[in-house]
């Protein structure tokens, strides 16, 4: 793991928001992990080869509006994939009420996390018209182990 900035605290918030402002929320606490996903659903949500995105523990996550702009859909097999309905911004993964992860999408971010990506997941599936960078992260052909 490599950390760059102070990590988000309950002092220091991290904000976060969609394209539109519609939903806005925040960080309270540091991130356990930073990856990059190369699976065939983080490519059809994102449009890209790949997804950055940071996992906090749920305590630390705070929905401060939006709530209402929600959308989630769970592929059949899958986490669940939640985004704004007004713009379509791609926010979460997992169910933000009974998981006790958050999935955030680290592009939704407001500022610098304080943790970079430190794996690249599910390589097997790496789209065939961008080569997964030679950057020196592991790389493991599912998701990361724990």
């Amino acid at each position: 793991m490599i950390l760059v900035a102070s990590m988000p605290s309950a002092s220091e918030p991290l904000p976060g928001s969609c394209l539109c402002g519609g939903v806005r929320f925040r960080i309270l606490g540091d991130f356990s992990v930073a990856t990059y996903c190369h699976c065939a659903h983080c490519q059809k949500r994102t449009g890209t080869a790949a997804s950055a995105q940071g996992r906090v523990a749920a305590d630390h996550f705070e929905l401060l509006s939006g709530e209402d702009l929600l959308r989630t859909f769970t592929p059949r097999q899958g986490r669940p994939k939640v985004f704004c309905s007004v713009c379509g911004s791609s926010l979460f993964g997992g169910a933000l009420r009974d998981d006790a992860i958050v999935s955030v999408r680290l592009g939704s971010l407001d500022g610098d996390p304080g943790i970079r990506p430190g794996a690249r997941c599910y390589v097997q599936s790496a789209v065939l018209w961008e080569a997964v960078p030679d950057d020196g992260l592991p790389r493991f052909d599912g998701p990361r182990p724990a």
